[in-house]
């Protein structure tokens, strides 16, 4: 795409695209919201006993807390990195917008990237709410935006995969 095109002349798949993102977002900072005006920090409240609460975490930390002990350069870190990822899949949006299974791997993970650098940028950390464990297991807890990504995540190694044997049979 030129310069000189307008963001209007883009095809209307883009933007459908944009709004999945979009989407992902609202539902991702409306659940939070529900959650932290519901629950007092570290309530739980059994869903499926023995395997899924709802509870009230704060991560101010990326996945699984990683630096979540870190001083707070993490919260600037993360928020920057967030936001240059998905100028990324913008760019990447413009160019691939026809191809489906990519194109929502990439509006999903840009949807997550947000809804938590909503989250750092607002509160300084990001609200997670589901626990999934069994026994002495627990799994860190996560949102909606964390789920997000990682779907978004295994559709693009499922569209790698797809389309490199795509490639094998064209040769």
């Amino acid at each position: 795409m030129s310069a000189d095109q307008t963001s209007s002349s883009l095809p209307g798949a883009f933007w459908r695209w944009i709004a999945v993102a979009i989407a992902v977002i609202l539902f991702d900072q409306i659940t939070k919201h529900a959650i932290e005006a519901s629950f007092a920090y570290g309530e739980q409240l059994p869903v499926i006993p023995g395997f899924f609460n709802l509870t009230l975490a704060y991560n101010p930390g990326a996945a699984f807390s990683f630096l979540a002990d870190a001083g707070g350069w993490q919260r600037h870190f993360f928020t920057v990195l967030a936001l240059a990822v998905s100028a990324w899949i913008v760019f990447m949006l413009r160019r691939h917008h026809g191809e489906a299974r990519l194109s929502l791997a990439l509006s999903l993970i840009m949807g997550g990237a947000l809804g938590n650098v909503i989250d750092r940028i607002l509160l300084g950390h990001v609200i997670d709410f589901i626990h999934v464990y069994y026994r002495d297991w627990n799994y860190p807890a996560f949102n909606l935006a964390d789920s997000a990504i990682c779907v978004g995540a295994a559709l693009m190694v499922w569209d790698s995969f797809r389309s490199k044997s795509a490639t094998e049979k064209q040769a």
